[in-house]
C-alpha cells in the first residue's frame, strides 16, 4: 500500500516509464550477445548456461569476462540514474533496481533464461547509495578473506544487505525491498549453492563426491 502511495506521488507515467525502461535494460544480455556476435553460439547452452561474465570468460577469456562485467553494471547503474533523475522519488528508484535485476535475471526476449544479477545490482547499489554498496562488498571481502571462496561470502553479503541499508537510516518498505532483491539473488545461485554444500559434505566424507559443479 506504502509502495501504491509513493507512485502515486509520482507522475504515473514516469513511475511506471523509469519501471519499464529498467526491465529493457536488464533484458539487454551483454554476455549472450558478446558470445552470439563473436563465435554465433549460445552461451545458455555451454557449461552453466547462464549469460554472466563467469561462464563467458570460459568462452571469450579475460576480454569476454571484463566486458560482460562492465556491461552489465552499466545497465544498473544506469537504471537506477534514470529512476532517481525521471521521478526523484528513491522508492521508485529502488523498484528501478529490482527491475533491471529481474530483467538480467529473466530477460523476456531469451525466455527467461539470464544472469544471476550480482554486476548489474551492485552497480545500482552504488548508484543508489555507494555507502551500502560499499558496506556489502567489505563483507564480502572479509569473507573471502577467511575462506578464499567467492560464492558464500558473495551470498552472505546480500543476506546482509537489508541490514546495511536499515544501518543508514532508511524506512521500513526501502529495506523490505533490498530484502527482496536479496532473496532474487540468493535465488538466483540456488544452483551453486547447492552444488558448493554438496562438495563441501563430499569432502568431508559425508556424501559420495559429486560431479565437478558449473559455477
Amino acid at each position: 500500500m506504502a509502495l501504491i502511495e509513493h507512485m502515486q506521488s509520482a507522475n504515473g507515467l514516469q513511475a511506471t516509464g523509469s519501471v519499464l525502461i529498467a526491465y529493457l535494460l536488464g533484458c539487454f544480455a551483454t554476455g549472450y550477445y558478446l558470445v552470439r556476435a563473436r563465435t554465433g553460439r549460445d552461451i545458455r547452452e555451454i557449461e552453466s548456461g547462464s549469460t554472466g561474465a563467469r561462464n563467458v570468460g570460459r568462452v571469450l577469456g579475460k576480454s569476454g569476462y571484463l566486458f560482460t562485467v562492465l556491461g552489465d553494471m552499466a545497465k544498473g547503474a544506469l537504471a537506477v540514474w534514470i529512476a532517481s533523475e525521471w521521478t526523484n522519488n528513491h522508492h521508485l528508484a529502488v523498484l528501478a533496481m529490482l527491475a533491471v535485476v529481474v530483467g538480467q535475471i529473466w530477460p523476456a526476449q531469451l525466455y527467461f533464461r539470464g544472469g544471476k544479477g550480482v554486476a548489474t545490482s551492485f552497480a545500482a547499489l552504488l548508484m543508489f547509495d555507494y555507502r551500502v554498496a560499499l558496506t556489502i562488498l567489505v563483507v564480502f571481502l572479509c569473507g573471502f578473506a577467511v575462506t578464499r571462496k567467492s560464492l558464500f561470502p558473495a551470498m552472505f553479503a546480500y543476506v546482509c544487505l537489508p541490514l546495511a541499508d536499515g544501518w543508514f537510516d532508511r524506512d521500513g518498505l526501502t529495506a523490505t525491498l533490498m530484502a527482496i532483491l536479496s532473496a532474487m539473488i540468493l535465488f538466483a545461485h540456488r544452483r551453486n549453492i547447492g552444488e558448493e554444500i554438496a562438495g563441501l559434505l563430499a569432502r568431508r566424507g559425508v556424501v559420495p563426491k559429486p560431479e565437478s559443479p558449473k559455477l
